[in-house]
């Protein structure tokens, strides 16, 4: 029971992260200022969904209540270009993560990655047979912990941009939530599909294809989720200590999910790479060259 109220305590946490702040996008536009130059910004999505719909469209109404209707109008269009733009680009986005193990350049990288991990799960029952029963409740409650505060600062940080009109914090808040977004697209069918038991389920072997459901131990989704949010955090104030610090929550997360018995070597192995590289590829993909460094815009 204890563990599943941790997974439902940090799912409805991610949720309600999510919806706090997904309220707001950030789109490349011109403005015209009154005298006559033109400007470049990327407002947050308040600011597009207020502004006003074309000439056409404001002809078609008359009367008293004609700027509430066009408001609403031009709301509403906004919203539908949004909504439409960011499922366009979560699609590539996803296109290009299935993509990525296939590129020659990559195949060194696979060859490490699946060796690595058949090792691990050659050697996993072993492992957990040493791992003491003695610290599970320490490690849930350092592996939540780390969880929520690593999500909370990207949270914050996003908040503060939107109050102050920082592009730098915008742009992390929002980089994260899409990285969570992907990161999630790509666990849930994993999860499913491997259907692996939890160590101390059934015989203690880590059977693969025995749940038909959520919530199964491969790959394992606090790393998985920690680690696509450090990677961000990393990526985007690219100084050591934030990386000490970011990094230093994802090992933590992941160390702690194995001695809280919650998940073998190969499911947490596994999980923790792929949130890195989630995270790092939204990262390139979308980041501001002007505002991090480590930004390195993939083609």
């Amino acid at each position: 029971m204890r563990q599943l109220a941790n997974q439902l305590l940090t799912a409805g946490f991610l949720m309600l992260f999510c919806h706090v702040t997904g309220g707001a996008a950030r789109s490349q536009i011109s403005l015209v200022q009154a005298d006559g130059s033109v400007r470049s910004e990327q407002p947050s999505f308040a600011e597009l969904a207020t502004r006003e719909t074309s000439i056409s469209q404001l002809d078609l109404l008359e009367g008293p209540y004609a700027d509430e209707a066009q408001s609403s109008v031009g709301q509403n269009g906004h919203r539908r270009a949004f909504i439409v733009r960011n499922l366009r680009r979560g699609l590539q986005d996803q296109k290009e993560l299935y993509a990525a193990p296939f590129k020659i350049k990559n195949l060194k990288w696979d060859a490490l990655f699946l060796g690595t991990t058949g090792a691990l799960l050659a050697t996993d029952r072993q492992v957990m047979r040493n791992i003491s029963n003695d610290n599970v409740d320490l490690g849930h409650s350092v592996a939540l912990a780390m969880l929520l505060g690593t999500a909370a600062v990207p949270g914050v940080t996003w908040l503060y941009g939107l109050k102050t009109g920082d592009r730098h914090a915008d742009e992390t808040g929002y980089l994260t939530l899409e990285s969570l977004a992907n990161t999630f697209v790509i666990y849930t069918p994993m999860q499913f599909i491997a259907g692996r038991e939890r160590p101390d389920e059934g015989t203690g072997n880590g059977r693969f294809w025995r749940h038909g459901g959520f919530n199964t131990s491969f790959p394992a989704g606090h790393p998985m989720f920690t680690w696509a949010m450090a990677s961000v955090v990393a990526h985007e104030y690219p100084r050591r200590w934030v990386k000490i610090l970011a990094y230093g929550a994802a090992v933590s997360v992941s160390g702690a999910r194995l001695t809280g018995r919650n998940h073998f070597p190969s499911d947490i192995w596994v999980g923790s790479i792929l949130g890195y590289l989630i995270g790092t590829h939204i990262f390139h993909a979308h980041c501001d060259p002007e505002l991090s460094h480590a930004c390195h815009r993939e083609q």
